[in-house]
């Protein structure tokens, strides 16, 4: 791409990033994910990148999210709603649930534009930039900024061969729309 999200300095990107997960962890309220609300539509308008492809990489947490939900709700002490044999559904249950579940999306979402408007080989300068003051105290910065950028650059292969597995499979009469 070549929106201002885009042309922004990879280290900028990085701190940016950064920031924005320690604020994320350190809010306490729903009123704070308003607040932060703001860092995630800003770059998702600026970017220029549809709002369907930032969604659709939510798509792999959804099962962790909902799990993580059914613990919190079930399993929280507190002001009892509704009775189900054993299990209690309590006030406290829900409002932890979905504010564990707004952290993870907030997170999937605001970290997955450093990766989709940055290039691997970008990232990797402006990690190694950033670890640079750290060699003085043995911290390799350019083989950690090397690993990053390898495991990086496979994703995409790795996506690739998934998906010839499954049309693979599919061809041989692997039904996956069962989710058997």
């Amino acid at each position: 791409g070549n929106s201002v999200i885009h042309r922004l300095d990879p280290r900028t990107k990085i701190i940016v990033t950064v920031i924005y997960i320690v604020l994320l962890f350190l809010i306490k309220d729903f009123y704070g994910y308003l607040i932060l609300s703001p860092f995630i539509i800003l770059p998702i308008l600026l970017s220029g990148i549809p709002v369907k492809y930032t969604l659709k990489g939510l798509k792999p947490m959804i099962i962790l999210i909902l799990v993580t939900m059914v613990f919190n709700i079930l399993f929280t002490t507190g002001e009892v709603l509704y009775t189900l044999g054993p299990l209690k559904i309590t006030k406290e249950g829900l409002e932890m649930s979905g504010f564990i579940a707004l952290r993870l999306i907030f997170l999937v979402i605001g970290t997955s534009y450093i990766t989709l408007t940055t290039s691997p080989i970008a990232l990797t300068d402006g990690i190694e930039y950033i670890l640079t003051p750290f060699k003085k105290i043995g911290v390799p910065a350019h083989e950690l900024a090397m690993m990053m950028t390898i495991a990086l650059r496979f994703i995409p292969t790795l996506l690739e061969e998934t998906e010839k597995i499954i049309k693979a499979q599919m061809a041989r009469g692997a039904d996956f729309q069962s989710r058997n």
